[in-house]
């Protein structure tokens, strides 16, 4: 399998994402499809430099909406994994409150949202 345009790209990632929704693991017939489309995503990403249609997050709002996201987690349930209120998460995505030392931590334990990133755009 080889993809060659961008939409093509974009129709992977969306079936592929459809194949995960469905338990690839429970699923044995659909393994060697995935994997294959898995391999032609990767290739075409490699060939394009830069194809995925998504940019790296510039600030730490958006770096930890982008850890929601991929995540799959609501908003609340994203504050209680951090163990914050969500009125107070939700000032920090909006950038009307600024991220605390304590918070910072548990953005770097429970994200992976690496110290760097966090001190650099705090």
């Amino acid at each position: 399998m080889i993809i060659n345009t961008l939409q093509e790209y974009r129709d992977g990632l969306r079936q592929f994402d459809e194949w995960l929704a469905q338990d690839i693991d429970a699923n044995p017939h659909l393994q060697g499809p995935a994997r294959a489309l898995a391999e032609a995503i990767e290739d075409y990403e490699v060939r394009e430099e830069g194809a995925p249609p998504f940019k790296k997050p510039t600030s730490l709002p958006a770096m930890i909406e982008l850890k929601r996201q991929q995540r799959q987690l609501k908003q609340k349930e994203l504050a209680l994994l951090l163990d914050v209120p969500a009125g107070r998460l939700s000032q920090v995505l909006s950038g009307k409150r600024r991220v605390t030392m304590d918070l910072a931590k548990k953005l770097y334990e429970r994200l992976d949202i690496s110290p760097e990133f966090i001190l650099k755009m705090a």
